[in-house]
Formats: structure tokens, C-alpha cells, sequence
């Protein structure tokens, strides 16, 4: 009997109707266009700008849309997983509001939080659940708000995050396809460099936190751009390696868009033609836990059953890892 694999059988997106471009910004900060493409490659990003509405907005109408092209019932549905760095409230989870309002009232669900490296770990979540046999499947999402927690006088970090969701449905495989392998790491000495200071159980909520602005995003933009460079690129040529695949047998790498510079390092170690490397930061910036399923959901046309992929994303805390699979339909 062939062995069992977790392979994606579904893709679904949503982002926002405004564009935050990068003329706009250089109306609320001291910037400009030029400076942001040259080191980001970021054109415009995607803002929720609606009162009342969060990331489980953003989740649900993303989760929609794979439902409605997968024509599934979502009494199908065994788990739901929120990747998500900014959930719609402390303590309640994201995902069961999620789940609740798809109508998968049969699954249970919880959110999954690795900053840029949620989804990616959502993934070998995922996959574990489907592999074990005890769930067939398993509704994976990569959702952020950023705009939540972006300081936009702060011109470090308001140029480079949007808001959006992707979803990614888990079913078993058994034609050797879907996930193959996985490289994950993380490494708790890099919490300082990417962070929101305020808001959590070490630093509660004050008028003094939030007259200091500690409830907006922070990033050590030099230190970042460093361990990212180096560890995404080093995942990536890690799990070629160990599966044996040359650049000639990755039909596609699917990196985090976090900094097109950061993308063309890890390319450029694996030695991936650009025209293999999925990319979509210049219409949406870094959507954080939603970068990787927008990418598949913006490819999803050009994708062939058998193709190749490597995963590779890094975030703060530190996490980063890259993930091996093969694809497992035609559009």
C-alpha cells in the first residue's frame, strides 16, 4: 500500500479593495518611491480600511472562495488552522469565529502564531494531522490585519506591510504526492528585532504604553534583512540537498515576501532561474502568514500536477524553515 502524504487540493484568497500606494505614502511619511521599490520591491500593498472588521474578516472571505471553486461542504471539514500574527482579539481564538461563520461547524480550531513563519508551520501542522489518518480535511489559512499594528509615521515599517488572507485545503494523497519534507527552525534570541513591545503578559496594556506608541510593530530593519538573508536562503538549499534535487528539478520556489532582496538571495543559492520564483510583493507588500497561500492562489493557473515546490520563509522571533512538496492537481 502506498504511503499516505498530505497533499493541497484547494487554494482560495482575498485581499482588500484599497491600495496603499507608494505615492500615498509619501504623503504621510518622508519617503518616496524610488527608495521603497529599489530596496523592497514593494509598489503598493492592499489595506482593510473598514470600521469593526479584522483578520477573521479577511479569513473567512478567503476560506469562502476555496469553498465556493472546490464546491466542498463545510461540514467536510475536520480542522481549521488560523496562521495569523494579529488574531481579532486576545484570548478567543480567531479560528473558531472563523469556523463558525464558514459553517464547518463539525471541525474543531485553533490559531497557529510564528509570525512571517505561521503559515509555513501551518503547513507541517496541517499535514501531520492528515498523515496520522485521524482527519482527512484540514482547512489551512495565512491571514493578517498588519495595518492593525503599523505606526504609519514610522517610515521603517509602514512602507512594508499589507493586509490579506490565502487558504489552503489538506487531503490525504497516496500517489506520492504533496508534502515530502520539511527544515524547520527557530531561535528565541531574535525576539528583540522584530516585535510589538506592548499588549502582551509582559508589558500589559497602559496609558503609558500607548502614549510611548508601544502598540505599533517594531523592526531592527539591518539585523532582520541579515538572519533572513542567511537563514531562508540556508533552509531552502538545506532541503534541496537533502532531497537530492538539483535547480533543474524545482519547478518553483515560494518564498516569504517579505523583501525582494531577501528573495533573489535565496534564488540566487539554489541557483532558481527567476522565472521559477513565485512573487507578488510589488501588488501587496508583506501580508505576513498570508504571503505563501497568495502566492499559490496568484500561480494556482500555472501550476502542473507533479511540480515541484520549495517553501522557504522567515519571521520574528526568530522562526524560518522551508518545506518540500509536490503539487497534486491541474487548474
Amino acid at each position: 500500500m502506498s504511503r499516505k502524504t498530505a497533499a493541497i487540493t484547494a487554494v482560495g484568497s482575498y485581499v482588500p479593495d484599497f491600495i496603499l500606494t507608494n505615492e500615498i505614502l509619501e504623503t504621510l511619511v518622508d519617503t518616496n518611491d524610488e527608495w521603497i521599490t529599489t530596496r523592497t520591491g514593494i509598489k503598493e500593498r492592499r489595506i482593510l480600511k473598514e470600521d469593526g472588521l479584522g483578520t477573521s474578516y479577511l479569513a473567512i472571505k478567503a476560506a469562502e472562495q476555496l469553498l465556493s471553486k472546490r464546491n466542498l461542504d463545510p461540514l467536510e471539514i475536520d480542522l481549521v488552522i488560523v496562521a495569523t500574527a494579529t488574531p481579532d482579539m486576545m484570548v478567543a481564538a480567531t479560528a473558531a469565529y472563523v469556523a463558525t461563520e464558514i459553517g464547518a461547524v463539525n471541525a474543531f480550531a485553533y490559531d497557529l502564531h510564528a509570525a512571517c513563519s505561521s503559515f509555513l508551520y501551518g503547513m507541517s501542522t496541517a499535514s501531520s494531522y492528515i498523515e496520522s489518518g485521524r482527519y482527512k480535511k484540514v482547512l489551512l489559512i495565512g491571514a493578517d490585519k498588519m495595518s492593525s499594528i503599523v505606526d504609519y509615521t514610522d517610515r521603517t515599517t509602514c512602507i512594508i506591510f499589507g493586509d490579506g488572507a490565502g487558504a489552503v485545503l489538506f487531503e490525504p494523497n497516496t500517489e506520492g504526492l504533496g508534502l515530502q519534507d520539511e527544515y524547520l527552525r527557530s531561535d528565541g534570541l531574535g525576539r528583540n528585532f522584530l516585535k510589538m513591545d506592548a499588549g502582551g503578559s509582559l508589558l500589559p496594556a497602559s496609558e503609558e504604553t500607548v502614549k510611548n506608541r508601544q502598540h505599533f510593530i517594531y523592526q531592527d530593519g539591518k539585523s532582520v534583512f541579515k538572519f533572513a538573508v542567511t537563514n531562508m536562503a540556508n533552509a531552502a538549499a538545506k532541503i534541496m540537498e537533502r532531497n537530492e534535487l538539483t535547480h533543474e528539478d524545482v519547478n518553483w520556489l515560494v518564498p516569504h515576501q517579505a523583501n525582494k532582496r531577501i528573495i533573489d538571495a535565496t534564488s540566487n543559492r539554489m541557483g532558481v532561474d527567476d522565472s521559477k520564483v513565485m512573487m507578488n510583493i510589488q501588488k501587496y507588500g508583506n501580508t505576513t502568514s498570508a504571503t505563501l497561500p497568495l502566492l499559490l492562489s496568484d500561480y494556482e493557473n500555472q501550476l502542473k500536477k507533479g511540480d515541484n515546490l520549495v517553501f522557504a520563509a522567515f519571521g520574528g522571533g526568530f522562526t524560518w524553515g522551508s518545506i518540500y512538496l509536490k503539487w497534486a492537481y491541474n487548474s
